[in-house]
C-alpha cells in the first residue's frame, strides 16, 4: 500500500511501533504496526509527511470493529518515482483539456475580495498582503490559512477551496506557497486539488514557490504567477500608476476639448466675416429698396394697364350707343311688334298686321298698345286704332 507517514508513535524501548498511513487526496487513513527496529534502521528516517510504500498483513479487530496492518517492509517512495508520476500525471490532465488556454479566465481589474489560501503566518501571505496592499491600500481579503504540505495539505486547500469559490463577494483566489522541495510542493501535484481548481467557478491565481517550481497546480489555474510576491502585485492593480493614468487621460481630454473649441471659434470667426454676417442690415435695405421700385412699377403699370382699358370700354360704349336701336328711336323710328301667344314678334310688312291684329308700337320713352282697323284707305295704308299707351 501507499500513502503519506501522519503520525509515528515509538517509544524507546517499546518492542513495537505505531503508525497511520493516510491517503494524501482522501480523508481516509489505516493504522500500521511494526517492529521498532524497523522503523530505526531506516534511512533516511521516517517523518510526518513522507510518501512510502509498506508491505504487511491486515488484521481485524472484531471487538473495536477496525482494521490495522501489520508491516514488515517499509519502503520510501523516491523523487525520481515522485516526479514520473507526476509527469504522468501532467499528461493524463492535458489530455483532457485542463491545461488548454481557452478555459483560462482573466481575473478582475479591482476584484472586491480577494480569498488568500496559504499557511499561516507564512512568508508567502505576508508578500502576497503587504505587496497587494502597497499598490492598492484599500484591497479586501478573504485569508484562510491551511496546512500547505503533509498529509493533511490536500484536504485543508480543498476545504478552503470551496468555501471561498462559493463566497459571492470573492472575486479571484490566490493559493500561495513559499518555496521548497519536490516533496514539499507535492500536494500542488495532487489530481484532486488540480481537477477542483478546474472546476472552480472563481478564477484561480496559483503562486506556487519560486520560479524554477512548477507543480501541475500552475498549469490548471487561470494565471500562474512565479512568486507570491507576484501574485500580490497581479491580483490588484497600482493605485499610483492608475493615478498617473487618469491624469495622462484627463491631459489629452483637455487638450482634445482646447483643440476643438479652437477649431470652432477660428470656424466661427470666418462664418462671422462673410458679408452676410458682416453687414447683415445693409443687403436687407437694398433689398427693401429693389422692392419699393418693382412695386411703384407694378403700380404704375397696373394703373396704365386699367386707365387704357376704361377708354377701350367708353369707346366701345360709344360705338355700341350709336348702332344700338335706342338711337334710332329717338330719331323718331319706332318698332312694331304684333302680340300673340307665342309672344311679341317685330312687324316687317304690312301683310303681318291684319285687321284687329293687336300690337305694341315701341318709341324711344316707352310703348303703346294699338288694334289694326279693318277700313283701309285708298293708299293701302291700315288703320289703326289707338289703345291707351303704357310706358315700358
Amino acid at each position: 500500500m501507499e500513502g503519506q507517514i501522519t503520525q509515528i508513535s515509538a517509544r524507546p524501548r517499546a518492542a513495537t511501533a505505531f503508525l497511520t498511513l493516510r491517503d494524501p487526496s482522501a480523508d481516509v487513513s489505516l493504522t500500521l504496526t511494526c517492529s521498532s527496529t524497523l522503523l530505526r534502521n531506516m534511512d533516511p528516517p521516517l517523518t510526518d509527511g513522507s510518501r512510502v510504500v509498506v508491505h504487511g498483513k491486515p488484521s481485524f479487530y472484531v471487538g473495536r470493529g477496525t482494521l490495522s496492518l501489520r508491516v514488515d517492509e517499509i519502503r520510501a517512495v523516491g523523487v525520481g518515482e515522485l516526479l514520473a508520476r507526476i509527469e504522468r500525471l501532467r499528461q493524463l490532465l492535458r489530455a483532457e483539456g485542463l491545461f488548454d488556454p481557452a478555459r483560462k479566465r482573466e481575473p478582475p481589474f479591482l476584484p472586491n475580495r480577494i480569498g488568500l489560501v496559504t499557511g499561516r503566518a507564512s512568508a508567502a501571505e505576508h508578500d502576497v498582503l503587504s505587496n497587494a496592499r502597497l499598490r492598492w491600500p484599500a484591497v479586501r481579503f478573504a485569508v484562510r490559512n491551511v496546512a500547505v504540505q503533509g498529509s493533511t495539505a490536500v484536504p485543508q486547500i480543498l476545504d478552503a477551496l470551496d468555501e471561498l469559490d462559493r463566497d459571492p463577494d470573492v472575486d479571484v483566489i490566490v493559493l500561495a506557497r513559499g518555496g521548497g522541495s519536490v516533496e514539499d510542493l507535492l500536494a500542488f501535484s495532487d489530481e484532486a486539488l488540480c481537477r477542483a481548481v478546474s472546476a472552480c467557478s472563481t478564477p484561480v491565481v496559483s503562486a506556487i514557490g519560486h520560479e524554477p517550481d512548477s507543480p501541475l497546480l500552475d498549469h490548471v489555474a487561470d494565471v500562474r504567477c512565479s512568486t507570491p510576491t507576484g501574485a500580490g502585485k497581479r491580483v490588484v492593480p497600482d493605485v499610483a500608476e492608475e493615478t498617473q493614468r487618469i491624469h495622462q487621460f484627463r491631459d489629452r481630454a483637455r487638450r482634445a476639448l482646447q483643440g476643438w473649441v479652437e477649431r470652432e471659434r477660428r470656424w466661427l470667426d470666418t462664418v462671422r466675416s462673410r458679408p452676410a454676417l458682416a453687414d447683415p442690415i445693409g443687403p436687407l435695405e437694398r433689398r427693401a429698396e429693389q422692392i419699393d421700385v418693382l412695386r411703384e412699377r407694378s403700380r404704375r403699370a397696373v394703373l396704365a394697364e386699367v386707365s387704357a382699358e376704361q377708354h377701350r370700354l367708353a369707346a366701345t360704349r360709344s360705338r355700341l350707343t350709336a348702332l344700338g336701336p335706342a338711337a334710332t328711336l329717338t330719331r323718331g323710328y319706332a318698332i312694331v311688334q304684333r302680340m300673340s301667344e307665342h309672344g311679341p314678334s317685330v312687324v316687317r310688312s304690312v301683310d303681318d298686321a291684319g285687321p284687329g291684329t293687336r300690337l305694341r308700337v315701341r318709341v324711344s320713352d316707352g310703348s303703346v298698345y294699338a288694334v289694326v282697323s279693318p277700313d283701309r284707305e285708298e293708299s293701302g295704308e291700315s288703320q289703326i286704332a289707338e289703345e291707351p299707351r303704357s310706358a315700358s
